[in-house]
């Protein structure tokens, strides 16, 4: 029993799991949910979710099809180590591609083209292979973070893409 015990608990503390595409063996995260309302309506809450989110949500979209329900679009957010005195380095930016499918009662977002912004604009994927002779330790570290940046952006969404509660008339 004991033994056991301790094999749930070193599963705890794993790392994040990495979803690879099957077909492309990049990166690739994608969850579909369900939500009430039309394809429009859910298009309308996605276009409120991209203004609260991006400071310049029509630069960053490329698609905003309404007919399709797809939305597309480029972005990136920082990713940070930190150096033996715990001090806190910026250590690059990272690019990536969304899209949010929308049909009624659901959507599904995608997140793929996950880059590091350098003179060679690095697929992160790299950091995956431990055997590399390059592997660096802070890989773990970035790789967290893009998944936590991930998760919350997502959450943001689902947040974001709940139905307004009605509003109940003061009716005195």
């Amino acid at each position: 029993m004991v033994i056991f015990s301790g094999l749930s608990l070193g599963a705890q503390e794993m790392k994040p799991i990495i979803p690879i595409d099957s077909e492309t063996n990049k990166i690739k995260f994608r969850e579909v949910i369900d939500e009430p309302g039309t394809k429009n309506e859910l298009f309308n809450r996605s276009i409120y979710w991209l203004n609260d989110t991006y400071k310049d949500p029509v630069r960053v979209t490329s698609i905003r099809d309404v007919e399709t329900g797809k939305i597309e679009g480029k972005h990136r957010f920082r990713i940070y180590y930190w150096d033996e005195d715990s001090v806190k380095h910026i250590g690059g930016m990272i690019n990536y591609k969304f899209v949010i499918d929308l049909k009624q009662d659901k959507y599904r977002y995608t997140i793929t083209e996950l880059i590091l912004k350098s003179q060679t604009n690095l697929p992160v994927e790299k950091w995956l292979d431990r055997s590399d002779p390059a592997y660096n330790k802070q890989w773990d570290s970035y790789l967290e973070q893009i998944v936590e940046f991930v998760n919350t952006w997502s959450e943001n969404l689902k947040e974001k893409m709940h139905p307004e509660p009605e509003k109940v008339k003061d009716d005195w």
